[in-house]
């Protein structure tokens, strides 16, 4: 790798890491769109830059989530039970979703990115009206809601915040422990599909250096340890800037990530 591109992972990291503790928002937003960009000057080929940013987001999340999830445990802010139940759907959907991705063209997968950041974004905007509880799910139906949450994880590579922390608040989980609970669970949704998509990429990428299937390690080790210094930094600052109005401009700037990364894809396809 190059060492200025080595610079330019370590500030992606810092952003990445910043937003997350400023905003209370995962990472991936930022990083698959960015990714995409920045590999196009690595060697990747065309068709697999995608994948391989996909792949890369994901083996940073798992980092950045263990760090959470002890933060989160520390104040005893974790459902156990639910980590186990839920926790087990959204492996096996996270895993087989690698094996779709891998299927299908990366202008698809640009495309379904760029749909569930505009989602992201117009829930960051607008806000998510809560539904009040009237009979919870059973373990079965959580179960399939977790594959579910698992499977969109694996193919805009998140570690299911965004889905879960409104699925367990609804279940009458209160908003400190789904946020917690969430938390542990995105630990293994992040393992799970680093795994696929370094399973998948085997062989794919082996003419690339510093690839390891569709996982580009050096910016997996540079962002996940930038980030998780930053992330802390980030906190601290959100208690003296206007949140609210940090999320709505984060929103848009998901939006415009969504279009570019779509654009990029689209001609690198052309």
């Amino acid at each position: 790798m190059i060492n200025e591109w080595a610079l330019v992972f370590i500030l992606l990291g810092s952003v990445v890491g910043f937003i997350a503790g400023l905003l209370g928002v995962g990472g991936g937003g930022i990083l698959v769109p960015t990714l995409t960009s920045i590999l196009i000057y690595q060697g990747i080929p065309e068709h697999d830059i995608i994948h391989v940013a996909l792949g890369t987001s994901m083996a940073c999340i798992i980092v950045t989530s263990f760090s959470s999830s002890y933060a989160h445990q520390k104040l005893k802010a974790i459902n156990w039970p639910i980590v186990w139940l839920m926790g087990t759907g959204c492996i096996v959907g996270t895993f087989a979703a690698t094996f779709l991705a891998t299927l299908t063209n990366a202008i698809y997968l640009a495309l379904f990115f760029a749909l569930f950041m505009f989602y992201t974004a117009h829930k960051m905007i607008f806000g998510s009206s809560q539904k009040s509880v009237t009979k919870k799910d059973t373990k079965s139906k959580s179960a399939a809601w977790s594959i579910c949450i698992g499977g969109i994880s694996a193919l805009v590579s998140i570690g299911g915040g965004s889905l879960l922390v409104p699925y367990l608040n609804r279940q009458g989980i209160r908003m400190p422990e789904a946020i917690g609970t969430s938390a542990a669970i995105g630990f293994p949704i992040a393992l799970a599909g680093s795994i696929g998509y370094l399973v998948n990429g085997l062989g794919q990428t082996r003419e690339v250096s510093g690839t390891l299937g569709y996982i580009y390690l050096p910016a997996v080790v540079l962002i996940s340890l930038t980030s998780v210094i930053s992330a802390p930094i980030g906190a601290k600052v959100s208690h003296r800037l206007p949140v609210g109005r940090l999320r709505k401009l984060f929103a848009l700037l998901l939006i415009a990530l969504g279009i570019k990364m779509v654009w990029v894809v689209t001609l690198g396809n052309a």
